[in-house]
């Protein structure tokens, strides 16, 4: 069974910093790409962040580029975010999401697999 967990969720405030992890098991971690989703209160969801199998390609949209950074450890089954200089509209709920083939972000909605989400709220 596929599972995907995230943590790392907080309220910090703008400007600040924060590491979401999402732990993958059930399934070769190697072989799929991996994507993080958010989704404000009211919002349609968005395609965040997307990195390939080995790491070596990464995308990101337009809303976040430069300041959020995805990656992954392979040997821990592991996905991570890293997000600096957070606005408040950055508050929304991350998912992390995996499938065996490359989606544009803008297609969110067609991940295969997806983790319950963590919070992130960005607020003083």
């Amino acid at each position: 069974e596929v599972q995907l967990v995230e943590i790392g969720g907080a309220l910090v405030q703008p400007g600040g910093s924060l590491r979401l992890s999402c732990a993958a098991s059930g399934f070769t971690f190697s072989n799929f790409w991996m994507y993080w989703v958010r989704q404000a209160p009211g919002k349609e969801r968005e395609g965040v962040a997307s990195i390939s199998m080995g790491g070596i390609s990464t995308f990101y949209a337009d809303s976040v580029k430069g300041r959020f950074t995805i990656s992954r450890d392979n040997a821990k089954n592991t996905l991570y975010l890293q997000m600096n200089s957070l606005k408040p509209e950055d508050t929304a709920m991350y998912y992390c999401a995996a499938d065996t083939s490359w989606l544009s972000l803008r297609r969110p909605n067609e991940f295969s697999y997806w983790g319950q989400g963590t919070q992130v709220t960005v607020s003083s």
